[in-house]
């Protein structure tokens, strides 16, 4: 089924149920008021949202309405816990060997970094940034939500308590970014507000696209309505699984939890693209000796999107315009 948030003056928005195609929406507020709610209640919560799922795409749903992805918010929009990972370890290849990076990693631990949840931009929502010199970029990626995960769960019972999947844009801006890595402990202004796609799905309504806790469809990437890339999601290092077992070894993941799969990269770059402007400017580096691809300007436009088997956008899209903010405190 596909789920998402529709504003209505709180923080939380409203639970819609909306078709398949992404055309119609029905409220859900007899079943669970919010998302939150219905994951926090997924048992219960589960069938009568199938149900009226199904209603909704036999035309039988009472009450609904055209579905207009401009009005939603995140399918979460805040969130007790974000964390996010770069899965991808092409991506990190690609830099290392760009900028003569050395980088401390272990033999099978995935990388990981805690992030901002309190506060999560709308799909369709203008993103503010204070200056061009921060050097805007962004990273397309896969993400999931989970219910209740135990310490101690295995990759296949973690994997099992997958509730929703989502795309997102986690806007980094790179000025910052190897300032606060040196720092040692995490970043704070290179990574502002993740954007997530209008649309989070239950795993089983991607299909075959849904194998092995990874995400095995294109993201495509639009910069200005262009094509920038279009990865796919098959190559992460880790499955979902796998990286929510390793961080559920000493600690209780509660329902809500996002884990993002970090820029989704594939090792045939040349050929299908990237989903951000680091990676662009790193191969461009390592061809040509200088990295030419400009960073986001004010003014920019990017859209993320995913299409299924049959051609339909899957999650709808991100599509949002760069613009300067009022810092003035």
């Amino acid at each position: 089924m596909k789920l998402a948030t529709l504003r209505n003056g709180s923080r939380d928005g409203r639970l819609v149920v909306v078709s398949r195609d992404l055309a119609r929406a029905v409220d859900a507020a007899a079943i669970a008021p919010t998302l939150q709610a219905a994951i926090e209640h997924w048992a219960t919560a589960e069938a009568p949202l199938a149900a009226l799922y199904d209603a909704l795409n036999a035309g039988r749903a009472a009450d609904s309405f055209a579905f207009d992805a401009a009005q939603a918010m995140s399918p979460l929009p805040r969130a007790h816990q974000f964390i996010d990972a770069s899965a991808f370890l092409n991506h990190g290849n690609i830099m290392e060997e760009a900028y003569h990076l050395t980088v401390k990693k272990t033999e099978g631990i995935p990388v990981l970094i805690q992030r901002q949840a309190d506060d999560f931009a709308g799909p369709r929502d203008d993103y503010p940034f204070p200056d061009e010199a921060d050097n805007a970029d962004f990273e397309g990626e896969f993400a999931v939500i989970t219910d209740d995960i135990p310490m101690g769960a295995s990759a296949a019972e973690a994997q099992a308590r997958i509730r929703l999947v989502m795309i997102m844009n986690d806007v980094s801006m790179r000025t910052h970014l190897f300032r606060e890595l040196q720092m040692g402990f995490g970043f704070i202004l290179a990574k502002p507000a993740t954007v997530f796609g209008p649309v989070a799905v239950t795993p089983d309504e991607l299909g075959e696209a849904w194998a092995d806790g990874r995400v095995h469809l294109d993201l495509t990437v639009r910069r200005n309505g262009e094509l920038f890339g279009h990865p796919n999601g098959r190559e992460m290092d880790w499955s979902f699984g796998q990286m929510l077992a390793h961080i559920a070894y000493n600690r209780n993941l509660r329902a809500g939890f996002i884990l993002g799969s970090g820029t989704v990269s594939n090792r045939a770059h040349r050929r299908v693209g990237s989903a951000c402007l680091a990676e662009r400017r790193a191969v461009e580096k390592i061809d040509t000796g200088e990295s030419v691809t400009p960073f986001l300007h004010h003014g920019e436009r990017l859209s993320f999107e995913a299409f299924g088997a049959d051609g339909q956008s899957v999650f709808g899209a991100i599509d949002h315009r760069f613009v300067p903010c009022n810092t003035q405190r």
